[in-house]
């Protein structure tokens, strides 16, 4: 199996989308592009599960990815186990896909013998620390954000010392929703870390309503512009070499 190169867009956000198309139907087409939507709904500290978070789970499911509602306090720790859940999930399902070219459309992997299928497991755990990984975060500065970004740059911040161990190449970029002007305003371009976050945070402005849909949908496209700028950028190096 080629190494290749996991796409994931980590929405964050603390309430249900007012804006715009419905974003589970948003995520279902990032999907299709090959590119996960994982979502973590905050929760008001002492608050019961609040109506505007039911939709996170439905995002999740349609964008192939993982969900999970949490408190403040615990988000770092979520953020990390979220992405690299979802990792191991995707991953899971290219294998998958392999065994059922190799055994037939009727078996998967919960059909083969124990042994085997921890030796499976020991693949996907490999590919996991090798495979290339690229994470648009998606954060939601709606007005009810504000006392929360905070908590949300320091769970950035965490999640890039904790997978810089990996030995596959880890590619980042942060968005905000609403921007200024647009659904979503960049706030980080691709980079391979997440190091800047402190200084870029206080640029953060919240406020302004919640267009969830239309934000997922500019945010699939920002995998497809880096790459047609990378692409352009070897046109023009090929052209100065002569090739």
């Amino acid at each position: 199996m080629r190494k290749g190169t996991l796409k994931q867009i980590l929405l964050i956000t603390d309430g249900c989308s007012n804006k715009g198309e419905d974003p589970s139907a948003a995520a279902a087409i990032a999907y299709e592009q090959g590119i996960t939507v994982n979502v973590i709904g905050i929760l008001e500290d002492g608050t019961e599960q609040s109506e505007g978070l039911e939709e996170v789970e439905e995002i999740a499911q349609s964008g192939g990815g993982v969900s999970q509602l949490v408190y403040q306090q615990a988000l770092s720790q979520t953020v990390q186990m979220v992405t690299k859940q979802a990792m191991t999930q995707t991953l899971q399902g290219f294998v998958n896909k392999e065994l059922q070219q190799i055994l037939g459309p009727n078996q998967s992997m919960d059909d083969l013998a124990p042994e085997k299928r921890g030796e499976i497991m020991e693949v996907v755990e490999d590919m996991g620390e090798t495979c290339d990984l690229e994470v648009l975060v998606l954060v939601d500065t709606s007005a009810s954000m504000y006392d929360k970004l905070p908590t949300v740059k320091e769970a950035l911040a965490d999640l890039s010392i904790s997978l810089n161990a990996r030995i596959g190449r880890n590619r980042y970029s942060i968005f905000q929703f609403p921007g200024k002007r647009k659904d979503i305003q960049s706030i980080m371009g691709w980079s391979s870390e997440l190091s800047s976050v402190e200084r870029l945070f206080p640029k953060l402005s919240s406020g302004g309503i919640t267009p969830t849909g239309p934000a997922i949908r500019e945010a699939m496209y920002q995998f497809g512009k880096k790459n047609l700028r990378r692409s352009l950028r070897d046109e023009r190096g090929m052209e100065e070499t002569g090739y």
